[in-house]
């Protein structure tokens, strides 16, 4: 039985419209939320453009609870299921960090096109964070040449990281845990195809994923928490994309690319986050040419599911004034 959304008043109140967009050969699912979303001329008049892009294993869903709380006129947010997973199809390059930041360069152009007046924000959650930061810093053309970028830094107004990985996830406050998973991820890729398949998804992983992730005593919201991990969380088009994306997730972060991110960036991070220790997003802060932190207690690593209410406002603040 599905758990009905804490937040689902203020998602009934946003028009909602789908569409499959081909972006490095992924047949791409897009949602698009706000009146902005409706048609061409609406996109066209937007003020704002908000491209959302969700954590590893997730989909769009993730990031909802958080959209919900965006309903402003002039707003259009563009919230795709990233390639393999929800019901994006895979790419044709490699699921790994340079895969992905290609997409997203593709991606976020076919939708500014869309919207050419309209101030470009850039939302990235968990290894989205990596994946917008990669994008926003450029890639290095070679090794000790760090500002010199072969693949040109995305060009956007500002930029939001939620749980942004801002260290190595095995350096993170449960590191051990990130070292367990490596070997889930391994065992899944070892087996054969079917066995790993079915490893790789098993519920009984997911449920301890998600008890560990969930911070909130509040009962009917962990209930809802685990029944959106169930229902979403083993959404992937096929063994080799999710063994691939989990590579990028735990070999890449944030911290990687700050100095070249220019874009104002606001960081949301959690206090009580078991993969990014606290300090670490203060020294992301303070590594990077224009950031701001807002830090958000007594939450981990679900942000978007648990404090969004808290996180939207941080945007709204960071966001003004509006166009």
């Amino acid at each position: 039985m599905t758990v009905a959304s804490p937040y689902a008043v203020e998602l009934a109140r946003m028009p909602v419209s789908t569409r499959v967009l081909p972006v490095a050969g992924s047949e791409t699912h897009v949602w698009e939320y706000g009146d902005s979303g409706a048609d061409a001329r609406a996109r066209a008049a937007a003020g704002t453009l908000i491209v959302v892009v969700h954590g590893y294993r997730g989909d769009h869903h993730g990031l909802e609870p958080v959209i919900a709380q965006l309903d402003h006129p002039g707003y259009r947010i563009v919230a795709p299921d990233l390639p393999g997973f929800g019901v994006s199809t895979p790419m044709t390059a490699a699921h790994d960090l340079d895969g992905y930041v290609g997409w997203l360069h593709e991606f976020t152009d076919a939708v500014r096109a869309e919207s050419p007046s309209a101030r470009l924000v850039i939302v990235g959650h968990s290894f989205g964070s990596i994946v917008v930061a990669a994008a926003l810093g450029g890639t290095p053309s070679a090794p000790g040449s760090p500002d010199a970028a072969s693949r040109p830094a995305l060009a956007v107004d500002a930029a939001v990281l939620i749980n942004p990985i801002a260290a190595p996830a095995l350096k993170g406050p449960r590191g051990v845990m990130t070292r367990v998973a490596i070997g889930y991820y391994r065992l899944g890729a070892a087996a054969p195809e079917k066995l790993g398949y079915a490893i790789l998804s098993s519920p009984v992983m997911v449920r301890v994923i998600s008890v560990t992730m969930a911070k909130t005593k509040n009962r009917a919201l962990r209930r809802w928490i685990h029944d959106q991990h169930h229902r979403y969380f083993s959404a992937f088009a096929n063994r080799t994309v999710v063994l691939d994306a989990f590579r990028a997730s735990v070999s890449n972060d944030v911290s990687e690319y700050a100095r070249r991110i220019t874009a104002p960036t606001l960081l949301i991070a959690a206090d009580k986050d078991d993969i990014t220790p606290i300090g670490a997003q203060h020294r992301l802060r303070d590594s990077m040419p224009d950031a701001r932190l807002v830090v958000l207690d007594d939450v981990g690593h679900l942000i978007h599911y648990e404090r969004p209410i808290e996180a939207a406002a941080a945007i709204d603040a960071f966001l003004e004034p509006r166009p």
